[in-house]
């Protein structure tokens, strides 16, 4: 090999286009790195091969039959796109070959779509600026503004500042060493022609490199910042009321030592309560209407290992029986005419892994308990109008002040159901049959009521205790609690709740109530009779704010208002 063609094929080799030639029968005889790289061809096996075997339509072996140069020309191969020339290779007139040049367009296409792409995202990002009259501007890494929005220009008097230095347009600027720094500055109180306002600086980054940096003008004037500040704090109180009433309407408020009893028979009662807590078992609460049914139910979750999870509460009786089901299991959107949209979650969907609480169990409607001993059996619920069925885990606990088993044999309630419900059975006995209860529950209930009332009591007198003992409750402890907080209300000077600042209910007939005298029945229904009427008269018969005074439904309020004839008393 002489040395010129060594030479030459050095040339070839390390020249910086891609080089493909092939002789005067179309068989290649050059192939350099470049090519071999970029065509994705091995030079071994193209060498001497012809070339539309190895690179199909590549239109170099067009050049032998024409000696024509075709220069700039397209040619797309394996996904790419090259520039190439197409040269003959003459002796004189005589063909002997032909070259082709290539260079990849691909990289070249890219940058361009890449460039097109950054000015579209440069004006769109000028139009945004412009667009809601922010006050903006951008900064290379020099400190030499790029960009500036209209209104910005147009408040420190400058219509092109692009291309100057941001010390000689913006007062008191600290752009330029937050380009230099790549440390943000948030919320700086900066002065500018007189007016303080409130701005951001961010560094702009690429691949990790600063290369400019980008500041705004949060606040125009300070008293807008402050102004806002006060709103922030307003929505953030209202936010947290919100939050803290949202919680205490999902959270059991009351544990076991707020049961105030000496006597045997409560003691009792909370010691099964105890036990019935550590378990996952239904509960079943019975007692008459103010015997303290919810505060058990509370004082249960609490005791339980569920206590951290929602304590849900839904009172049967007070919920027409057309929405009880939407209320107990929710609803999907469009289930019904005003249904919320997205739907919304039942009670024992957002009570899952926690307790639900079903207050008067025993007014709930048939139809309805049908579907709750589903969910109890399989453990599941579907919203209505939906068509997935969600596992819940639910622990029950109903309360009631009706005699179940009765309501089984008139049939108002299912036996199934009942027996799901009583698996633990939990009495807690009226306030008549546990006196000894009355002085310690006096005492924690004027202590509740003042604190609420903002009232100071000094205590109770021996001789309204007397009164407090011999009367029945029949409305039990709701109705000590409220009895209580009428003599708050009408105290003397001297701060102790007497005689005179109780019921007449109370203090009239009195030996009426002592032991001995007069049927327990007949006594009861006398002074619930009185009870009912007051409490008419009081709300100016309003029955509905009555029924909720007394703790009961309205439309057990409408049985005793015919069981005593008060009907024609208003």
């Amino acid at each position: 090999m002489t040395l010129f063609k060594k030479s030459f094929e050095s040339v070839i080799e390390n020249i910086s286009e891609a080089i493909v030639g092939v002789d005067k029968y179309g068989n290649i005889v050059i192939l350099n790195k470049k090519a071999g790289k970029l065509l994705g061809l091995n030079k071994k096996n193209s060498m001497e091969k012809n070339l539309d075997e190895i690179i199909p339509n590549s239109e170099l072996l067009r050049i032998l039959s024409t000696g024509k140069d075709e220069l700039d020309r397209r040619f797309k191969y394996k996904g790419k796109e090259f520039n190439t020339n197409r040269i003959a290779i003459k002796d004189g007139e005589d063909i002997k070959g032909a070259i082709a040049i290539f260079q990849d367009l691909t990289v070249y296409n890219e940058l361009r779509e890449k460039a097109n792409e950054d000015r579209m995202q440069i004006e769109v990002l000028s139009s945004i600026m412009n667009a809601f009259n922010e006050w903006t501007v951008v900064v290379d890494t020099n400190g030499i503004i790029t960009m500036m929005s209209d209104a910005y220009k147009e408040f420190v008097k400058e219509s092109h500042p692009e291309g100057k230095h941001v010390t000689e347009v913006i007062e008191n600027t600290r752009m330029h060493l937050v380009a230099q720094t790549g440390v943000m500055e948030m919320g700086e109180v900066q002065e500018i022609r007189g007016n303080k306002m409130v701005a951001m600086r961010l560094p702009m980054k690429k691949d990790g490199k600063i290369v400019g940096a980008i500041g705004k003008v949060i606040f125009k004037d300070l008293s807008d910042f402050y102004s806002l500040s006060r709103k922030i704090n307003n929505l953030q109180k209202e936010i947290q009321y919100y939050k803290s009433a949202l919680d205490n309407e999902r959270r059991a408020k009351y544990s076991f030592n707020d049961i105030i009893s000496s006597s045997p028979k409560i003691r009792r009662v909370k010691e099964m309560a105890r036990r019935a807590a550590q378990t996952d078992s239904n509960i079943l609460i019975c007692g008459e209407s103010g015997t303290g049914k919810e505060l058990y139910a509370h004082a249960i979750h609490n005791a339980s290992k569920r206590y951290l999870a929602p304590f849900i509460k839904l009172n049967c009786a007070a919920i027409p029986a057309e929405l009880l089901e939407s209320e107990l299991f929710g609803y999907e959107e469009g289930a019904f005419t005003g249904a919320r949209k997205g739907g919304k979650k039942g009670k024992f969907e957002i009570a899952n892994g926690g307790t639900i609480l079903l207050d008067e169990i025993g007014d709930m409607p048939v139809q309805m308990q049908v579907k709750l001993l589903r969910v109890i059996q399989e453990k599941e619920i579907e919203r209505v109008g939906g068509n997935v069925l969600k596992d819940i885990d639910v622990r029950i606990i109903a309360s009631t002040n009706k005699d179940l088993e009765e309501s089984i044999r008139k049939g108002e309630f299912r036996d199934d159901l009942y027996y799901r419900l009583n698996v633990m059975k939990i009495t807690i006995p009226p306030l008549r049959d546990r006196k000894e209860d009355i002085p310690g529950l006096s005492n924690a209930l004027r202590m509740k009521v003042a604190t609420r009332l903002g009232m100071y009591v000094e205590g109770i007198s021996k001789e309204a205790y007397e009164y407090l003992m011999a009367y029945d409750w029949p409305g039990n402890v709701r109705e000590l609690e409220n009895v209580i907080e009428r003599a708050i209300n009408l105290l003397d000077s001297d701060l102790y709740i007497k005689p005179e600042h109780l019921p007449s209910r109370l203090t009239k007939n009195n030996n009426k109530f002592k032991i001995g005298q007069g049927y327990l029945k007949e006594i009861i229904e006398d002074v619930e009779k009185q009870v009912i009427e007051e409490c008419l008269e009081e709300c100016g018969w309003n029955k509905n704010k009555a029924s909720k005074i007394l703790g009961i439904s309205r439309a057990g309020l409408y049985n005793k208002i015919r069981q005593y004839d008060l009907e024609n008393v208003n």
